[in-house]
């Protein structure tokens, strides 16, 4: 398991992406604040006119974004302090070439999520409390396999932005992260991607690796 904000390249895409995110909501007409003695560096409160919202900026890059639990497991950390979730995503995980922020309504998020932990919850899944549990943005929501419950809340909330990508900036933000906030490379594998993987790691084609999956 990685921390995506281990290394310079990743660092920058993150603080891109969130740069991106930030600039779609202006677009939109929000003014964007920091919340002060939150504790939570993703949280920002947008202002438009006299309405006044909290919303948390996910950023991914591989299109699933995650929340975890709270300390005593009873709810969803950060979650559930927002009235609306920013996602700000690369458009593919293999060969991104745009961002697309998506704004979701928090509600809607958190039923997600709440379906998404029971299922996994019945099915055996070992969740650590303070582990983001991690939902995919663009696949559409399923039972089979079990990660699909709660997935497609990009779908259901098209993006109100999509920009081209361009080389980030390079700036470390390693140092505005909590631990909470800190993307982990744990979502869910694609079939198609476990085998890029396995082929990168054996130096065989991608065309000879074969995985059987037994339930």
């Amino acid at each position: 398991m990685t921390n995506v904000s281990a290394t310079p390249k990743k660092i920058a895409t993150r603080a891109h992406l969130f740069e991106i995110a930030v600039r779609a909501l202006e677009k939109e007409g929000w003014t964007v604040e920091r919340v002060a003695r939150s504790g939570k560096s993703s949280l920002r409160r947008i202002k438009k006119d006299k309405i006044s919202k909290t919303v948390s900026i996910r950023t991914s890059q591989d299109t699933w974004i995650a929340f975890p639990r709270n300390s005593v497991d009873d709810g969803w950390a950060t979650l559930s302090m927002v009235d609306f979730v920013v996602a700000s995503t690369v458009d593919d995980r293999d060969n991104p070439r745009f961002a697309q922020v998506h704004l979701i309504d928090g509600d809607e998020m958190r039923e997600r999520f709440d379906r998404a932990y029971r299922a996994r919850r019945q099915a055996g899944y070992s969740m650590p409390v303070g582990r983001g549990i991690w939902l995919s943005l663009y696949d559409e929501e399923g039972t089979q396999p079990v990660t699909l419950v709660g997935a497609g809340a990009g779908l259901a909330y098209p993006p109100i932005a999509k920009e081209l990508l361009s080389s980030p900036s390079g700036v470390d933000i390693s140092a505005d992260l909590d631990p909470e906030d800190v993307e982990l490379e744990d979502a869910p594998l694609s079939i198609s991607e476990a085998k890029r993987r396995l082929a990168l790691t054996l130096g065989v084609d991608i065309d000879d690796i074969s995985i059987t999956i037994r339930g």
